[in-house]
């Protein structure tokens, strides 16, 4: 290949120097159009995963402002809620258990069927017992028709001898056994009833099998299952039961505290008193003191005090932790709460010139305008709309937090 053809194969052709393509048309919004698009697209996922993404919150729970307290204490103690009527029921035999017919927190009426042991044995003594009762009052009868021959013997005798038909020997004979029956019919008698009462107490046996609430309440605790050995008497080596479970009458619950004794002097009976349950510090119950009961505590130089609730609820439960305060008059009627919530002051954000909280709800935050009130609660704000108690708010709100994002709430 000479130079001139080497010229040639290096030569650049027209078509391919023009930043068109072939027939005219440029090619770079072709280039331009694709890469907006996939730009476009990269930016859409990234939006989309940034708005998916959980973000990480602490929480508080909104809580209902409390009305005003009643005034006039003289004294606060703690203690507990107590039950002054409970019992542990067990069986009076010795049996295992077939049924146990309770769980906690059921409801049982005085006489209802709480559990069952074993009862074959007592069924058939029980049969046996009435088995005997009754052969007991077939001799009864035999007896019964046995002395009337006899009497009626003797009277056919006794006419006999008047006229010298008979002996009056073979009278005097006749008369005997006719007393003889009379005897033997007592005797029968009581051995009739000394087989009934054999009955009766085959029925008491029989009847032990079968546990039955002492009274109306609430089962506490389940102590008992199927198949375990359940006596009145404790044994060794833990594996006899001596109970099937705890009744409470939640309508006896009353409250124990322990009073300093150097202040015991200001209660008195009957005298009006407040108790807050710990669970439910916002809950005000009126109290009254039943007793002031006459012992000391030497280790605690304390003074037991029986106070009881005046309104009953279910919420009170035996063992929660109260404080009682002792008033020198009963409190007027509290005036009502203030409406809203209580919610701590970092939660309240500005957002568009504006104040707001993000309330948790379904794992999302939703953005709700608020108006705090004037009162100072110091560290809380009350809200008196857009929040209710209960609600969870978020704490110190992300600058990037917004309506309806995924939230995580961080463990407390």
């Amino acid at each position: 290949m000479d130079r001139g053809d080497l010229l040639k194969e290096l030569r650049i052709e027209r078509a391919h120097r023009e930043p068109h393509g072939p027939g005219g048309r440029p090619r770079w919004p072709w280039f331009a159009a694709a890469a907006a698009l996939v730009l476009l697209a990269l930016g859409g996922a990234a939006w989309w995963w940034l708005g998916q993404r959980a973000v990480d919150v602490r929480t508080a729970v909104a809580t209902a402002p409390a009305g005003a307290a009643g005034g006039g204490a003289v004294l606060q103690a703690t203690g507990y809620v107590t039950a002054r009527r409970q019992a542990t029921v067990s069986a009076q035999i010795t049996g295992t258990l077939t049924e146990v017919l309770i769980e906690e927190g059921d409801t049982v009426k005085k006489g209802q069927v709480l559990a069952r042991l074993e009862d074959s044995a007592y069924r058939a003594s029980l049969d046996a017992a009435q088995a005997a009762a009754r052969a007991a009052e077939a001799q009864v009868v035999q007896v019964e028709a046995q002395r009337r021959q006899a009497e009626a013997d003797a009277r056919r005798q006794e006419a006999l001898v008047g006229p010298g038909l008979v002996a009056r020997q073979a009278a005097e004979q006749a008369r005997t056994a006719a007393s003889a029956y009379a005897a033997q019919l007592k005797a029968q008698r009581r051995q009739a009833e000394a087989a009934r009462a054999q009955v009766a107490q085959a029925q008491v046996n029989f009847g032990y099998t079968v546990i039955r609430a002492p009274f109306d309440g609430v089962v506490t605790d389940k102590a008992a299952q199927v198949g375990e050995i359940i006596s009145p008497l404790s044994a060794g080596g833990g594996f006899t039961r001596t109970g099937v479970g705890t009744i409470v009458d939640m309508d006896s619950l009353e409250v124990d505290v322990d009073v300093n004794e150097a202040y015991i002097g200001r209660v008195k009976p009957q005298m009006p008193a407040e108790a807050v349950l710990d669970a439910y510090p916002d809950w005000r119950i009126p109290a009254h003191v039943i007793a002031i009961v006459p012992a000391a505590d030497r280790g605690k130089a304390t003074v037991k005090v029986r106070v009881a609730l005046e309104r009953k609820d279910a919420r009170i439960v035996p063992d929660m932790g109260v404080r009682v305060s002792f008033l020198e008059a009963r409190p007027a009627v509290a005036a009502a709460p203030p409406k809203g919530a209580l919610v701590p002051a970092e939660a309240i954000v500005e957002r568009a010139g504006r104040s707001v909280v993000f309330v948790v709800a379904d794992g999302r935050a939703a953005q709700r305008a608020v108006t705090p009130a004037a009162e100072d609660y110091g560290a809380m704000k009350r809200l008196p709309a857009a929040v209710q108690p209960g609600e969870r708010v978020v704490l110190a709100p992300p600058a990037g937090l917004r309506d309806g994002a995924r939230v995580r709430e961080a463990a407390q």
